[in-house]
């Protein structure tokens, strides 16, 4: 099966530093795929390549086995690539059909030629995207700022899934939640999956890892030193992993996956 998307050599130089050192990955369809590294590993700068907040130095991106090249993240957007910062680029001020809708707006005819905002069906289709994520939020009126943490995750979803998105990229979406709203987080992302998209999943929490992913790719040193299932991995086995490069002794080593180092 051609993977939906696939990094091939894929390097960044920032000057003299290269951040990303020839760097292979796929992304199946319909997998959750966590990647994990310490501080400076390259993980950053690997989600703002793909996302096409930057260029690659070297190598090349395919979507779907044709080559990419994404000159910004609306043209990835467009091409069904969504990315999930920390920050969610949410205006907290607004209201959640206007979050959701931003850049997209639907319009409708007045007087036969005048075109306005149909408000209306975008507060509508605002629900209906929360819905598919398992979240019922009435008035989608209110203003973002006065959701939850989890809330806001599922209206920046919701914006992605507007967008079409077969691919989103949530970088550390459980940043700075408490328990409650990090589960409510970890079930949208399964939710997001169910719909049929993939994930790129971003995280320092090895147990949400092990709990929501497929498949774990560890970066290091802008290197890929591991790929495989999550399968049969507890959180301490991928920590281990992470900082060592290896499993604990005795336990099942990654399997050489496409571009393994």
């Amino acid at each position: 099966m051609t993977p939906l998307l696939r990094l091939i050599g894929v390097k960044k130089r920032y000057g003299a530093v290269e951040a990303l050192s020839g760097v292979d990955l796929d992304v199946q369809q319909g997998e959750v795929l966590a990647i994990c590294g310490d501080n400076g590993a390259g993980k950053s700068t690997l989600i703002r390549v793909v996302s096409g907040a930057h260029e690659p130095s070297e190598g090349r991106i395919e979507l779907e086995g044709r080559p990419v090249a994404f000159a910004s993240p609306l043209e990835a957007l467009k091409a069904g690539v969504a990315t999930i910062y920390q920050d969610l680029a949410l205006a907290p001020r607004l209201p959640i059909w206007q979050n959701v809708f931003v850049g997209a707006a639907l319009t409708r005819r007045l007087l036969g030629f005048l075109r306005v905002l149909d408000k209306r069906r975008m507060m509508a289709e605002a629900r209906k995207y929360l819905a598919r994520l398992k979240i019922d939020i009435a008035d989608t009126g209110r203003p973002v700022e006065r959701l939850s943490g989890g809330q806001r995750q599922a209206v920046a979803i919701a914006r992605a899934l507007r967008w079409n998105a077969r691919l989103v990229i949530m970088d550390e979406p459980t940043a700075a939640l408490g328990p409650a709203e990090s589960r409510q987080v970890l079930d949208l992302i399964r939710e997001l999956n169910r719909s049929g998209a993939s994930v790129i999943l971003i995280s320092h929490n090895m147990a949400q890892v092990v709990e929501v992913a497929t498949r774990v790719a560890v970066l290091k040193s802008g290197r890929k030193i591991a790929d495989r299932p999550v399968e049969g991995l507890s959180a301490d086995d991928l920590a281990h992993l992470v900082m060592v490069g290896q499993l604990p002794q005795g336990r099942p080593q990654p399997k050489a996956a496409h571009g393994a180092a």
